[in-house]
């Protein structure tokens, strides 16, 4: 027990499918404000109150981004394609609309390009449409 505690390699893989799916719960839920229309209309106010170019076109993209991506998280199938669009979305929302302040109230955004990372590296785990589709080892 105590062997575990203390070595680098991971006690069990298998955790990433939760992280996986929470993750996608998380981004999925901020991508569904794409169907309310009060919603939509704050976040198209808000980037032309920010000077962002094309407001309503970069509101609807990043919330169906986000909405796509959370589901193709959550159910783990193209998983690094859809984590760098997120990261890119993320990275949109930390460093041009918002201040960098990943310490302050880019935080959760920081948190979640952090997650996205993750799952560039990482894949989405054995627990996946990606292992069951693209995995060699299955085709055998």
């Amino acid at each position: 027990m105590l062997k575990q505690l203390f070595t680098s390699r991971p006690v069990s893989e298998n955790w990433l499918i939760l992280i996986r799916i929470f993750t996608g719960v998380i981004i999925a839920n901020y991508g569904l404000e794409v169907i309310n229309q009060d919603k939509m209309n704050g976040n198209v106010a808000w980037l032309t109150d920010i000077h962002m170019p094309f407001p309503l076109f970069m509101a609807y993209l990043g919330k169906i981004a986000e909405l796509i991506g959370g589901v193709l998280l959550l159910i783990g199938l193209f998983t690094r394609l859809a984590s760098i669009v997120l990261v890119i979305d993320m990275s949109v929302i930390i460093f041009v609309m918002g201040k960098g302040n990943i310490w302050g109230d880019e935080q959760l955004p920081f948190l979640l390009l952090l997650l996205f990372t993750n799952f560039i590296f990482c894949g989405a785990g054995k627990w996946s449409l990606d292992y069951l589709v693209f995995d060699r080892k299955n085709k055998h």
